[in-house]
């Protein structure tokens, strides 16, 4: 299955971790969305990352090829669980544009979050992990420097 990562989960060891079978795909956008950290995460203690709705905008991210047995793996590390009612994120299908070209359509799962009222602000830990994601796949320098302008906590 491929699947869409736009959070710290760019972080090739951290993906790799969680799932041993990923393998690159490509670089590429979500349309119509920006980064958001719209919910605390009880394991990191800080914000996490969101893909929130907003014409025009995008969030950049990668594409992963993942074993559909290791599903569950992201599933569990992204709080999500099939038939709960309320699930920290959840999983959706959803078209992202490999390179940013939109004659390279995509069809991948991603996660969204179930916003909280006043989340935190995501800390430097979790901030560096997408810093270094991103570089590591080359997103696009514009990105990169929008990544690293985000608030963190102290």
């Amino acid at each position: 299955m491929l699947y869409f990562a736009y959070g710290s989960n760019m972080h090739w060891e951290q993906m790799r971790k969680r799932c041993p079978s990923s393998r690159f795909v490509a670089v590429a956008v979500l349309p119509d969305r920006t980064l958001a950290f719209s919910r605390r995460s009880t394991k990191r203690n800080c914000g996490v990352a969101d893909a929130v709705s907003a014409p025009g905008e995008k969030v950049w991210g990668v594409v992963y090829e993942i074993s559909d047995t290791e599903l569950s793996n992201l599933d569990r590390a992204e709080g999500f669980l099939c038939g709960r009612e309320q699930n920290a994120y959840r999983r959706c299908q959803t078209q992202v544009f490999a390179d940013g070209k939109a004659e390279r359509p995509l069809t991948v799962w991603t996660y969204f979050a179930t916003p909280e009222p006043n989340p935190p602000l995501p800390n430097q830990e979790y901030m560096r992990l997408l810093l270094e994601g991103a570089k590591h796949w080359g997103l696009p320098q514009r990105y990169i420097q929008k990544l690293k302008q985000v608030k963190v906590s102290e």
